[in-house]
C-alpha cells in the first residue's frame, strides 16, 4: 500500500507542485482551503483570454458567440456532475458563500416570525451568519444542533430540534475542521417530512465524494469551483426548478431582466435571474476545464486513493507523541485537524512550512465550533488525489523537527 501511495498517477498534471520551496520539495497539505488547478485548467484559461475573450449573452459578433456557448457549456456540465433535471437549475455564484447568501436573501419574503432555521455546530461562518442576519430581519429563529464527542453530529437531538416551525435545514457535508461526512441523506429526510426547506453546503464534498442532488433530494446545494481544481471567484448554486420559479432576485442589474422601463421591470426565468452582471467568464470556463479533467477518471479510484492516504495520515500522526487529532468520526473525509503539546497551531504552521510543509492554522472560519472544543485554533492537514505518502511522511518529519525546537 505504501508503494501505491508513492505513485499518484495525477500528480504530473498540477505544474505548481513541481516546486521547493526553502529548498525542500513542495508538501501541498491544505486543499481544504483550496485545491491546486491542472495543466488542463490553466491552459482553458489562457485559451479564452487569447482567443475568445468576449462578453457573453450579450454580442451579435462572433467572439462573443464563442464566449457564450463556451461559458453555457459549462452549466450544462454542472448539471451532469450532480445530476441536477436541468441545466436551468445552475446558478452561476462567486463561490459557496455567494450561494448561500443568495438563497437566505431570497427566501426572506417566505420566511415568518415563528418560523425555525436549523443549522449545526460544526458550520463554516458562511453557513451561519446569512441564517443569522435571515432570522434578524423576519423574527424567525435559528436553532443549532450539536456534536459529540467523537464530532459527529448528534441525530437524536437534531430530531428534537426539527419541528412542524422548521422552515429550513441547513448542514454541511463535510465539516471543514473535523473532516465529518455528515449522513445528509437521512437529514433532508427528516426535513422534508416536517415541510421544511434543505439546503446542503458541498464545498468540502464536491471533489472527494459523489454528489447527486436527485439521490440527496436536497432543495439547495452549493460548492465553490477552487475546491474542485478551478479558478477561485467562481461556484455553484444548485436549486430546484419550482424554488427558483418562487424565489426574488437576489441582485438586480443587467441580464437578469427580461423588460426594464421607468415605471416597471420584469424579471428573466432562472437561472438568469439570479445572475446580474457581467459574470467571471474565465472562472465559469476554466471550471468547465476542471469538471472535464475529473472526468478522465473516476471518482471511486481517487477517493479510494484518498481514502487510503487519510488512513496513511492519520496512522502517523498518532504515532507522533503530544499530537493530538481533533475529531473521531466513524466517516471522516480528507481532512485531519490536530493540535501539539506547548505549540500554537499557528506556530507550527509557520515552523512546517520552513520545511516545505503547507497546511492550515487557526479557527477554520468556525469559530463557534473551536469554542465549542475549547480550543482556540487547530493545525489542519488536507488531502487531495495528487499527494502522496512523501508529503505525508514530509509533514510528520517536520512536525518532529517543530517538537525538538520547542523542547
Amino acid at each position: 500500500m505504501k508503494d501505491i501511495l508513492n505513485n499518484s498517477p495525477y500528480r504530473k498534471d498540477f505544474p505548481i507542485l513541481n516546486q521547493e520551496v526553502n529548498g525542500y520539495p513542495l508538501a501541498y497539505l491544505d486543499n481544504a482551503a483550496s485545491t491546486q488547478k491542472p495543466q488542463a485548467v490553466i491552459d482553458s484559461i489562457l485559451h479564452y483570454e487569447t482567443k475568445i475573450h468576449s462578453n457573453v449573452h450579450r454580442g451579435i459578433h462572433k467572439l462573443s458567440h464563442l464566449a457564450s456557448d463556451a461559458y453555457e457549456d459549462v452549466r450544462c456540465k454542472v448539471a451532469q456532475l450532480i445530476n441536477s433535471l436541468s441545466r436551468n437549475e445552475i446558478i452561476f455564484t462567486k463561490g459557496t458563500t455567494e450561494s448561500i447568501n443568495l438563497v437566505a436573501s431570497s427566501l426572506a419574503p417566505l420566511i415568518q416570525k415563528n418560523n425555525e432555521i436549523i443549522i449545526s455546530s460544526m458550520e463554516h461562518h458562511a453557513n451561519i451568519v446569512p441564517w443569522q442576519i435571515l432570522c434578524q430581519k423576519t423574527g424567525a429563529k435559528l436553532l443549532v444542533c450539536p456534536i459529540t464527542e467523537n464530532g459527529e453530529l448528534n441525530l437524536i437531538e437534531l430530531d428534537k430540534l426539527i419541528s412542524s416551525q422548521t422552515k429550513m435545514v441547513a448542514i454541511t457535508h463535510i465539516s471543514n475542521v473535523l473532516g465529518t461526512i455528515n449522513p445528509i441523506q437521512k437529514i433532508l429526510k427528516r426535513a422534508h417530512h416536517v415541510g421544511a426547506y434543505t439546503f446542503v453546503d458541498a464545498a468540502q464534498s464536491i471533489a472527494h465524494m459523489n454528489v447527486d442532488v436527485q439521490k440527496l433530494n436536497c432543495d439547495f446545494l452549493a460548492f465553490s469551483s477552487h475546491k474542485l481544481h478551478g479558478p477561485t471567484g467562481t461556484g455553484v448554486l444548485y436549486g430546484k426548478i419550482a424554488l427558483l420559479n418562487e424565489l426574488s432576485p437576489y441582485q438586480t442589474g443587467g441580464d437578469m431582466i427580461k423588460t426594464v422601463s421607468f415605471s416597471e421591470t420584469t424579471f428573466n426565468a432562472p437561472p438568469y435571474k439570479f445572475e446580474a452582471g457581467t459574470p467571471n467568464i474565465q472562472g465559469v470556463i476554466g471550471m468547465g476545464a476542471a469538471i472535464d479533467y475529473l472526468a478522465t477518471s473516476t471518482q471511486e479510484e481517487r477517493y479510494s486513493y484518498e481514502k487510503a492516504l487519510t488512513t496513511y495520515l492519520v496512522n502517523c500522526l498518532q504515532s507522533i507523541s503530544g499530537l493530538r487529532i481533533i475529531g473521531n468520526p466513524e466517516y471522516r473525509s480528507a481532512i485531519v485537524s490536530f493540535v501539539m503539546d506547548e505549540i500554537h497551531p499557528h506556530d507550527l504552521a509557520t515552523i512546517l512550512d520552513e520545511y516545505g510543509v503547507a497546511i492550515r492554522a487557526g479557527h477554520h472560519c468556525a469559530m463557534p465550533l473551536m469554542e465549542i472544543l475549547g480550543l482556540p485554533a487547530t493545525a489542519r492537514a488536507s488531502i487531495s488525489f495528487y499527494n502522496n505518502k512523501n508529503d505525508i511522511d514530509q509533514l510528520c518529519n517536520a512536525i518532529e523537527q517543530a517538537k525538538r525546537i520547542f523542547s
